[in-house]
């Protein structure tokens, strides 16, 4: 599949986004979705469409009815920026 982005993984054209594309973006990182993980990239961009900026994970996980720690456990490492770039949506504002 031939999917642009960045340096960093990100899709240059957020158009080009489909859930499709998303599982492709994370077997890149040698990970697979399931349904929950779907869950949360769609409600992220759902999120983002309506505030038009990426949710804060403490505002997102609240709204998911998990915590923080719950998000981390089951990405491992900065669970936003996995969701933000398989979701198609720009970096978070927190991520280096």
């Amino acid at each position: 599949m031939d999917i642009q982005t960045d340096g960093e993984g990100f899709l240059t054209n957020r158009d080009d986004w489909n859930e499709e594309v998303a599982r492709e973006l994370a077997r890149r990182d040698e990970f697979e979705i399931d349904d929950q993980i779907m869950k949360f990239i769609l409600d992220a961009r759902q999120m983002y469409e309506t505030d038009g900026v990426v949710p804060p994970i403490r505002r997102f996980a609240k709204a998911q009815g998990v915590s923080t720690k719950d998000l981390y456990d089951i990405f491992q490492k900065g669970p936003m920026k996995l969701i933000c770039k398989w979701g198609g949506l720009p970096k978070p504002t927190g991520c280096v």
